[in-house]
């Protein structure tokens, strides 16, 4: 039988050790023949019967993967393409950023503001239960920028330690520490600006103190609000299904973007022994992260599932309007 799905090819992609990255796949049909109401359905039935013969594989091989073309073009239509990859869900308990619930497993994307770049992260690389795919899906592209740029772990991990070696290999033995300061309500204004009752999903201190501890998380209340010490953590992870050491962490994010009122990026995250981390290795880092890196301009409808364990991701700034939404898998 014939593919729903066509593999395509993008200005953006790049081909990473002989694999196009991202991997894309359009409609087989005309497009003309994919946008009627009925067709979302069809892309639902199509998704389910061909997610572990023909998506999965792009998947694992590429990292990641742009669907465009479907006929996904409301939240509702999202929630229900995350549920037919069947995927389950995994709670947003101890991530930093503010979100909003829009229909089902699905929320907004980061709502700090638009002027603001996310730096690069894997998602909930700073606890440790985080999820094993993301979905991102463009449900207002924006007007200019806003891109989610996206790069190989394995490959950011080579690239540093064929540069910064003893680093490296200080991160590996003595892994990190997050730090973060927590008001009691989500500031907006702020990308990690999640207040605790947010994060821990309760207004109850005890209850806080009980989900804190199952992450392996350290609380210190204070007047107005908590002090988060997560650590340490391994900031290199081996990648058991592809055999490889992954750059499974924060540390470019924590260290250059953690900033508001209550937060100090440079204290946000040391070594694993509380020594402090080299500003100008970051910096370098971060350079390495933007060289490696493809940003495909989203599209309205366009659907990107990301493998967390092979793929970072950011945000660039953008102009509005746009509205990127988020779904998270265990």
């Amino acid at each position: 039988m014939a593919s729903f799905f066509r593999d395509a090819r993008l200005p953006q992609q790049r081909v990473v050790e002989g694999v196009a990255f991202p991997a894309v796949v359009v409609p087989s049909a005309p497009a003309s023949a994919v946008a009627t109401g009925a067709g979302v359905d069809e892309f639902l039935a199509a998704v389910r019967s061909e997610r572990a013969t023909r998506l999965e594989p792009l998947v694992r091989d590429a990292g990641a993967l742009l669907l465009r073309g479907f006929p996904a073009r409301t939240a509702a239509d999202f929630d229900r393409a995350v549920d037919a990859f069947g995927y389950e869900e995994l709670p947003y308990v101890g991530g930093a950023a503010p979100r909003t619930n829009v229909v089902g497993r699905v929320f907004t994307a980061n709502e700090s503001p638009p002027d603001q770049k996310i730096p690069f992260h894997h998602e909930m690389a700073q606890v440790p239960t985080f999820p094993s795919k993301l979905f991102f899906f463009c449900e207002v592209e924006p007007k200019s920028g806003g891109e989610t740029p996206i790069v190989l772990s394995h490959y950011v991990y080579k690239r540093m330690k064929e540069k910064f070696p003893e680093f490296v290999e200080k991160l590996e033995n003595d892994g990190l520490i997050y730090t973060r300061v927590l008001g009691e309500g989500d500031d907006p204004s702020s990308p990690i600006g999640r207040g605790w009752q947010s994060t821990f999903l309760t207004k109850d201190k005890d209850v806080a103190e009980e989900r804190a501890a199952k992450l392996g998380m350290k609380l210190e209340w204070t007047d107005d609000g908590v002090k988060t010490i997560m650590g340490p953590i391994p900031a290199v992870k081996w990648d058991e299904s592809r055999g490889r050491k992954i750059w499974f962490n924060s540390m470019v994010a924590a260290y250059t973007g953690w900033k508001d009122a209550r937060n100090d990026p440079v204290k946000a995250v040391t070594f694993g022994d509380g020594s402090p981390l080299p500003g100008e290795v970051i910096h370098e880092c971060g350079k390495i992260l933007e060289e490696e890196c493809v940003a495909v301009p989203w599209q309205h409808g366009d659907i990107l599932l990301i493998d967390n364990w092979a793929v970072l991701h950011s945000r660039r700034s953008f102009e509005p309007p746009r509205r990127i939404l988020a779904s998270l898998c265990k």
